[in-house]
């Protein structure tokens, strides 16, 4: 569906956008409903201070309202949204801690030996074995054993549900580099998680 495009009778994210830029506040609300949680998730996963994510939330909201007068739908709402996100947290690391933003920007590169003891395990959807905890502290505990580049990939498909070319663009990698960042992260996450089932 393109911006500015109706489905269903309800507008898309960018048609949303725009409606708020020409003074629909409600247009707004609806923006926030239907992101708020799926951005504070993200937040919270990849702030590497956990007092930090409340202002970043903001933050980014306030980035938000202030460029809609300049707002033009060139890539889906969701993946500008998620860039002003990131974009906010790198700068909030960079003034922080310099090991900090390096762990976050660090090319991962390639972890063949663990996906070759992580095969026979392929069975196991990290994403059914999430479902069946209630408490969602053992995927937070998982999540944070990942590098934070493929921490992040994985993040930006489970919450903010990207397709791995917005994720690409986002995060500026290759699409080859994105998809072997995802395959690691459930890899390790299939790992962590399984043992904690079993344990």
């Amino acid at each position: 569906m393109n911006d500015g495009a109706l489905s269903g009778g309800a507008a898309d994210d960018g048609a949303l956008m725009l409606a708020y830029a020409a003074g629909d506040a409600a247009a707004f609300e609806q923006l926030y409903a239907r992101h708020r949680r799926g951005l504070y998730a993200y937040l919270q996963r990849q702030a590497p201070r956990p007092g930090w994510v409340d202002d970043l939330f903001q933050e980014t909201w306030l980035a938000v309202i202030g460029a809609r007068a300049g707002y033009r739908p060139s890539a889906a709402f969701r993946t500008w949204l998620y860039g002003i996100a990131r974009n906010k947290l790198i700068d909030r690391i960079r003034r922080s801690d310099a090991v900090l933003l390096s762990d976050f920007l660090a090319d991962d590169g390639d972890d063949g030996e663990l996906l070759d003891r992580l095969g026979a395990d392929a069975g196991h959807d990290p994403a059914q074995l999430l479902a069946r905890r209630r408490d969602g502290d053992a995927l937070h505990a998982a999540l944070r054993t990942l590098p934070a580049p493929q921490r992040e990939v994985f993040l930006l498909r489970e919450q903010a549900d990207m397709s791995l070319t917005e994720i690409a663009a986002l995060v500026g990698v290759p699409l080859e580099t994105a998809k072997s960042r995802l395959r690691y992260a459930i890899a390790r996450l299939r790992a962590a998680l399984a043992e904690e089932v079993a344990g």
